[in-house]
């Protein structure tokens, strides 16, 4: 296969003219593989044929635009190349990926599939769309269509155990978490994991902030009151308090429960971010707390 007067409907000759047309504007709707061959270039007569045949493999998936870099010096050189072949990945207008040279058919492979959107994308639109309508059902069984397509699509997975969350099912919530693994985004699956410990640890409480805050009041070393009286404040989403009585756990006994005091404290920065300000100001509490 040459490349030379080589099209497709997923495959085509691009000029400095056309490109604007064809690479750029194109971009928008699908990702655009750019090849900078030239017709006394070795190496780009091995790499030529593999990116024709995934070309026509992937069905439009992405398109392929070939560009004579002899004939093209000007857009060459504006698009960096300085040695041939010269692929170039551009989605939605901007430069994605590139490499230079010749490589094996499961190399390009590799990197056409990073360009293209999951075909779980339009089910997971739709999983969007019930969660801010509070249809919790129905966006369940989205998100369960979903990763049926793709059973690794990170947004997916952390939706559906935030789901269970708020809807009060922490066991499945629990098993979805379990079953995620290594993601992107682990700032939100530590804040997942935090919340599930918190609601675990609020259902487990006994009295309600009255009742506790009377034992407390009666007794200032009521660790056990004021612990359970933290989870229910966290649950309420009242975290300063619930702070408050976590470092004071910390002050009295650091070891109470198992350091009770200092990892429900790290749950609810997990929780929060690293950037919060409560998170700021009650971390610098206690690393003061736990070097007295």
């Amino acid at each position: 296969m040459n490349h030379e007067q080589t099209s497709s409907p997923h495959s085509m000759d691009v000029a400095a003219g056309d490109f604007e047309d064809k690479v750029m504007r194109a971009s928008f709707d699908v990702p655009v593989v750019v090849d900078f061959w030239a017709p006394w270039c070795g190496p780009c007569r091995t790499l030529g044929p593999i990116l024709e045949k995934l070309a026509a493999e992937y069905g439009g998936r992405f398109i392929l635009a070939k560009i004579n870099a002899d004939e093209n010096q000007e857009l060459a050189a504006q698009l960096g190349v300085r040695g041939i072949p010269a692929v170039k990945a551009i989605v939605q207008g901007q430069l994605a990926n590139e490499f230079t040279g010749a490589q094996p058919e499961s190399a390009v492979r590799r990197f056409i599939e990073a360009l293209l959107p999951s075909p779980a994308e339009p089910l997971y639109r739709e999983a969007v769309d019930a969660i801010v309508s509070g249809d919790n059902a129905l966006a369940l069984e989205r998100l369960n269509r979903t990763l049926e397509a793709d059973g690794k699509f990170e947004p997916a997975l952390l939706d559906r155990a935030e789901l269970f969350l708020e809807m009060g099912q922490a066991e499945e919530a629990r098993t979805a978490l379990a079953g995620i693994g290594e993601v992107e985004d682990r700032t939100r699956l530590d804040a997942l994991f935090a919340r599930l410990e918190l609601a675990a640890g609020a259902s487990a409480v006994q009295g309600d902030e009255a009742e506790l805050a009377a034992r407390i009041e009666a007794d200032a070393g009521d660790l056990a009151a004021r612990l359970e009286l933290a989870r229910l404040l966290a649950n309420r989403r009242m975290f300063e308090p619930a702070m408050e009585q976590l470092l004071e756990i910390v002050r009295r006994d650091r070891k109470f429960e198992d350091e009770a005091g200092r990892k429900t404290l790290i749950a609810l920065f997990n929780l929060l971010g690293g950037d919060h300000e409560l998170v700021r100001r009650y971390r610098s509490r206690l690393a003061t707390a736990l070097n007295v």
